[in-house]
């Protein structure tokens, strides 16, 4: 049992937990554009809202599986994997509306994170 890579793994799902679950409509720093709430933030992507709600809904699924591979290790790589390519498409539509490159800087954290949970060297 690798210790780390738990760490990591409540790490990432309590935060994506967080976003999702609990921070949701409240303005963070890292908002995409002037954005005060995640669903304002995928309008501001150019994104529909009914996407709001299939993304929120994957990020939280895969989180919890994050933290049920604690206990069922064939979910980690597939929930890292999965989460890993969420917040790939984070940062590409931060990028296509030219944010400063500092609010990337969670989905790019945490995708480093789960890159290493897929596959730890």
């Amino acid at each position: 049992m690798n210790y780390f890579t738990i760490a990591l793994q409540c790490i990432v799902a309590i935060s994506i937990l967080n976003v999702w679950l609990v921070q949701n409509k409240k303005s963070t720093q890292w908002r995409g554009g002037s954005a005060t709430t995640i669903i304002e933030e995928f309008k501001v992507y150019g994104l529909p809202v009914w996407m709001c709600y299939v993304i929120g809904t994957l990020k939280v699924v895969l989180a919890l599986g994050l933290l049920a591979a604690i206990w069922y290790p064939a979910l980690k790589q597939p929930s890292a994997l999965g989460l890993a390519l969420l917040l790939l498409g984070s940062i590409a539509m931060h990028i296509k509306i030219k944010d400063p490159l500092k609010k990337s800087f969670p989905a790019f954290l945490f995708l480093i994170m789960c890159l290493y949970i897929a596959f730890p060297f």
